[in-house]
């Protein structure tokens, strides 16, 4: 599992991607907000672990803009502001969880695994983009009411970048994601050729190139 901790005090962050090093978390960490937002706009994270108090952009307008662009990855507010009020005000800008500080680092992993959990139950197993369906339950693709034959890395691939639908993804995190591995040739090319191949399949529009940052499905 892949998260993003966004945390200005350096010391506990370093405690914290350590901790969850330890227990095979995948631990990308940023110090201010301005940081923050560029990490989720340019890779996918399964969560996102975020203070409230930050230098540049606090956590609350960090959130309240990520549910604006359509972005649904799981949020945990970890912060000292703890009240009553601040909860509710998490609550209310899209967070999907609230953990006050001082805490328990087992109770921050089973956070993270709640959410984590919570967020694979609720992909939708069909997916309309325009005229393609996509049922990942039965594992098939259809355009226009008619079955589309895709590899399973093709209809692997069109899944991924459908149930993370908005959100640019760049080419190293598809290899992994999808291909389970990363070297420099197949970061040069496999991923390159079966976005080609999907795009003549199910339609040119039907997956985006953002440039710099990956691709996606809107």
């Amino acid at each position: 599992m892949k998260i993003l901790l966004v945390e200005d005090n350096r010391i506990l962050a370093k405690n914290i991607r350590e901790y969850l090093t330890l227990k095979s978390f995948q631990v990308e960490v940023t110090f201010d907000g301005i940081m923050g937002m560029e990490q989720m706009k340019s890779h996918h994270f399964d969560v996102i672990v975020l203070d409230i108090n930050l230098p540049g952009k606090d956590g609350i307008t960090l959130c309240r803009e990520l549910r604006a662009s359509w972005d649904n990855t799981p949020i945990l507010f970890l912060t000292s502001r703890n009240t009553s009020k601040d909860v509710v005000a998490g609550l209310g800008v899209g967070a999907d969880d609230y953990l006050g500080k001082p805490f328990d680092f087992e109770e921050l992993i089973a956070r993270i695994l709640s959410l984590g959990r919570r967020s694979v139950s609720n992909k939708t197993t069909v997916i309309q983009i325009e005229d393609v369906e996509i049922d990942t339950t039965k594992r098939l693709v259809t355009r226009n009411s008619e079955i589309v034959d895709l590899s399973a890395k093709e209809f692997d691939l069109i899944q991924y970048l459908a149930q993370n639908r908005g959100t640019p993804i760049d080419r190293q995190i598809l290899l992994e994601k999808v291909w389970g591995e990363f070297d420099a040739y197949m970061f040069s090319r496999t991923v390159d050729v079966h976005i080609s191949t999907l795009r003549k399949k199910l339609g040119e529009n039907i997956i985006e190139t953002r440039k710099g940052f990956g691709y996606l499905v809107n």
